[in-house]
């Protein structure tokens, strides 16, 4: 009931600063990039983190999600046209990372991460080459559907369905993966079918954050889902801590400010911003939460922790 009253007691207070313009259009496209990149890393962690597969394809199956939403819009600019396209490109993604996942997530390590960056790239071509999808040119006009409501509804629901997975036997069988795939073999685990199953969830929310995407930002082109965007969100993935939910969220805020912080050094942002990355890789490698996740119960530990009676213990 707390989790639930301080989800919606967030959303209402970021509504009103919208509304009174204290949050400003360009600092909404920034709220967009960390909702869209919370469901990025969240996603990608419940493969790389949890399940212990190196994934590099996850801007692939953005793509896909990316495409398929704003192809739909453009033919049906409604709001239920918004929210099949959301559904159908989330879907096809799942579709495709079955067919990815079957073969590729027999290998291991860094046979893996190639596989699936070639992969990736094999999607980014096939929509550089398509007619329908305007080719390198790419698209233009989509309708903009995409709001706070959405944005925050979808980030937090992904969130709680990856939690809710994770909490399952199906969770806990692709966590044993990751400690040891052979003990979990040996006691019954189906290694590739829980690999697939974490595979397919993720490559499905990726879609999602595609979706939003392609209606928030309304211009598609195929090198916005080139490799470079897949080592962003594992960079948020190894920073927030593989393993840790609250991790992911809290790097891809952090990462997000810092970045739109460092707009005003054009010159030197990406030579602080990879400063700053390698020194918390130095000297906090683990990430910045490590495998543990942050609730209600922690701020409560932290408030025993710092009022005056403490001391007097």
């Amino acid at each position: 009931m707390k989790k639930m009253i301080g989800i919606v007691l967030t959303f209402v207070v970021v509504q009103i600063l919208i509304s009174t313009n204290v949050i400003n259009s360009y600092l909404q496209a920034t709220l967009a990039t960390i909702c869209i990149n919370i469901i990025l890393a969240a996603s990608l962690n419940l493969i790389t983190g949890f399940t212990g597969q190196f994934s590099l394809g996850h801007a692939g199956f953005m793509s896909i999600g990316a495409y398929i939403c704003a192809l739909i819009l453009l033919r049906f600019p409604t709001l239920p046209g918004f929210l099949a396209g959301l559904l159908a490109g989330a879907v096809l993604a799942a579709l495709v990372g079955i067919l990815v996942g079957l073969p590729t997530l027999r290998l291991k390590g860094d046979y893996l991460a190639i596989a699936t960056l070639g992969m990736s790239e094999i999607i980014r071509v096939v929509f550089t080459n398509l007619e329908i999808t305007n080719g390198a040119a790419g698209l233009s006009g989509i309708p903009q559907f995409v709001n706070w409501f959405w944005l925050y509804l979808f980030s937090v629901g992904t969130v709680l369905l990856l939690l809710n997975f994770l909490n399952s036997s199906h969770g806990r069988a692709c966590i044993s993966i990751r400690e040891d795939e052979m003990a979990a073999e040996s006691v019954g685990i189906s290694v590739t079918k829980y690999k697939v199953i974490a595979f397919t969830v993720g490559a499905f929310c990726a879609g999602i954050a595609g979706g939003l995407y392609a209606s928030y930002f309304y211009f598609l082109k195929p090198g916005t889902f080139g490799f470079l965007k897949s080592i962003d969100v594992l960079v948020i993935v190894v920073l927030g801590g593989m393993g840790s939910m609250s991790g992911s969220i809290l790097a891809a805020v952090l990462l997000a400010l810092i970045s739109t912080f460092l707009q005003s050094f054009p010159e030197l942002r990406m030579v602080l911003y990879s400063l700053l990355l390698i020194v918390i890789m130095i000297f906090r490698p683990q990430g910045l939460m490590g495998s543990k996740e942050i609730s209600l119960s922690t701020f409560g530990k932290l408030g025993k922790f710092l009022s005056p009676g403490k001391g007097r213990e």
